[in-house]
């Protein structure tokens, strides 16, 4: 069984009732009536009724502990990061190991159908997390009156939409044409055959809505949602529609007084503490999903996502699914005058890398300009990694299939693997890694994108600013070992590469409102690089225009192209307007819903 959050461990003992009930409650999503199953009745407690909340909370990261929703072997794709769905079918990364794992593989060269396992895994995963919300719901209106203070119980209520938001807008971003299920929809209603042609963006709006009303704006416990949060999904989801000037208010709020639910005013911390286990929830983290792996849970609290992108044990090698691509370490070359990104150019020529080369090969890292952000993103030869020493050839099982480049953002330090990371059956590690599903860095973005479409450019560019400023910060920057032979000696004040971050300076009104949204854009790409946001960003920015596939058509063609090294797998693959921008409904879920002889799902355009 999964055990709960290190944050919400005092209820382990009712969660594990929860879990049991909730899993198979919601077996084959409500369709089947459930036996040998907890009844909700015998749960209508303080104690219980909490309970059920956590184990709502506990699926956001993806990983339910037993398989039953999605079996084990699927959990490494199901992860809250996205990095399948959001990074390898975007331009952020190459599924490194083609041929190993089949069933990923199909993503990256877009051969996906309503047949793919992962898909029906995610779908399972994130409708387990709408059914566990609900549950709590359901919990909470069988208690008898007086159980709870009227306050208590908003607060249930609020954290039970808000979860329930969550889980229907992955389910949205992935589909867009999905069903809203709230606590109404049961198999004893016989209402549970819901139909996917029915906008489902008003009824999260509303669950957002309504926990930004009702939540309070600090929480004891710091893995739980407050006020602040459900803005920021609320601004999401309004960014999802175009609905600038209903997100307008929203961030410019969020930003002059968001907090965290410790009461710490929302700001941007060092780059590199958003990724580090000893340094989240910091103030930053607008709402993180919870990881940890020093509770006995061999691992099963940590982040499930990245098991397949971490090291080996003993990390002898590393990095085999999710590996950056040379278009994306190509984004962050810089002008070496103004520090800013080329971003006209800067697919011309690949950055210097060592595809092809022998460890014992001699090497100099590229010597132009850079952001400093690549060094936090991208692990690359030469290179610092953390306290693990120089990154080379000999850390990549996969070179010759997913390029030269590790994603950085999943690791752990050395010093402090001892309670940041944990062995799951001796071959991968899960680690403490909470995984931010919106810091503070993309509101400051989002605000700058709605400044370009209804506001001030010179604000859109302040906005900017404020997110380059921290990356121009040397404090930030990755530095040398004091000796490379010994990388636990620590850091000496001297930059690993040749690190230049210049700021806009009125180029955003000069160029215009088209030039201005690109730089926004490419900020965006920059900063939250292999954060499995890139896909989902292409599709808003598209709506119909086009956009994303060009873009990624462009990607398509240079990385098949790279000199010296040809995706040979990936030779004649197109991204498919009006059909890749959205994923297939898994087929099982289509068949399982066929009413009176007429499905009530439908199948997304041109699967």
């Amino acid at each position: 069984m999964k055990h709960m959050k290190r944050l919400f461990r005092p209820l382990a003992v009712i969660c594990s009732v929860i879990y049991i009930m909730s899993v198979f409650s919601c077996k084959d999503f409500l369709e089947i009536n459930p036996t040998g199953t907890t009844n909700q009745s015998t749960l209508a407690t303080q104690t219980g009724v909490n309970g059920a909340l956590i184990g709502a909370y506990s699926l956001l990261d993806g990983w339910d502990g037993f398989g039953l929703v999605k079996g084990v072997a699927n959990s490494f794709y199901t992860g809250v990061s996205n990095w399948l769905y959001g990074g390898v079918t975007a331009d952020d990364a190459h599924f490194g190991t083609f041929g190993n794992l089949p069933d990923g593989e199909i993503f990256e060269t877009y051969r996906y159908d309503g047949t793919s396992g992962l898909l029906t895994a995610k779908w399972g995963m994130l409708y387990a997390g709408v059914q566990r919300s609900n549950d709590v719901l359901r919990v909470l209106a069988m208690m008898s009156e007086g159980s709870l203070t009227e306050e208590e119980e908003t607060q249930i209520v609020a954290e039970a939409r808000f979860l329930r938001g969550i889980y229907h807008f992955e389910a949205a971003k992935l589909w867009k044409n999905v069903p809203y299920l709230d606590e109404s929809v049961s198999f004893s209603a016989g209402n549970y055959q819901v139909s996917n042609t029915i906008p489902v963006w008003p009824m999260i709006e509303e669950d957002f809505k309504f926990a930004a009303d009702n939540l309070s704006s600090t929480k004891a416990e710091v893995g739980r949602a407050n006020s602040w949060a459900a803005k920021a999904f609320l601004a999401k989801v309004y960014m999802f529609q175009q609905k600038y000037n209903e997100a307008k208010p929203l961030l410019e709020d969020i930003i002059a007084n968001g907090i965290t639910p410790l009461g710490v005013k929302y700001d941007l911390v060092n780059y590199a503490d958003n990724f580090n286990p000893t340094k989240q929830n910091n103030a930053e983290s607008v709402f993180s999903v919870q990881s940890s792996v020093d509770n006995n849970s061999a691992g099963q609290n940590g982040n499930p996502g990245d098991i397949l992108n971490m090291p080996l044990i003993g990390l002898a090698a590393s990095g085999g699914t999710y590996m950056p691509s040379f278009s994306l370490v190509n984004s962050f070359k810089t002008d070496p005058e103004t520090g800013l990104p080329l971003i006209d150019t800067y697919n011309d020529s690949d950055m210097k890398n060592d595809m092809n080369l022998l460890s014992t090969d001699p090497f100099l890292p590229y010597e132009g300009t850079i952001d400093p952000r690549l060094d936090w993103t991208v692990a690359r030869r030469g290179i610092p990694l953390m306290d693990w020493g120089l990154f080379g050839r000999y850390w990549i099982l996969f070179q010759h299939i997913g390029g030269p480049y590790v994603n950085k953002k999943c690791f752990i330090y050395a010093a402090d693997a001892e309670t940041t990371a944990a062995s799951n059956e001796g071959w991968a590690l899960a680690t403490a890694n909470n995984y931010n599903m919106i810091r503070f860095a993309d509101v400051l973005l989002w605000a700058a994108e709605v400044e370009v479409e209804i506001g001030s450019l010179d604000k859109a560019e302040e906005y900017v600013n404020r997110v380059r400023a921290r990356a121009a910060n040397p404090a930030g920057w990755v530095k040398t070992y004091i000796n490379d032979a010994d990388p636990g000696a620590g850091n000496t004040d001297t930059p690993a590469a040749n690190y230049n971050v210049g700021l806009y300076n009125g180029q955003f009104k000069a160029l215009g409102k088209d030039a201005a949204r690109e730089r926004v854009r490419f900020e965006r790409k920059i900063e939250l690089a292999m954060e499995g946001h890139r896909f989902f960003d292409l599709q808003r920015y598209d709506n119909g225009s086009g956009y994303m596939a060009t873009t990624l058509n462009n990607y398509i063609n240079h990385e098949t192209h790279v000199a010296g090294f040809t995706y040979s797998n990936r030779l004649g693959v197109t991204f498919a307007k009006g059909k890749n921008e959205i994923y297939p409904i898994p087929q099982v879920e289509i068949d399982l819903s066929i009413s009176n002889g007429e499905e009530q799902l439908k199948q997304n355009p041109n699967y």
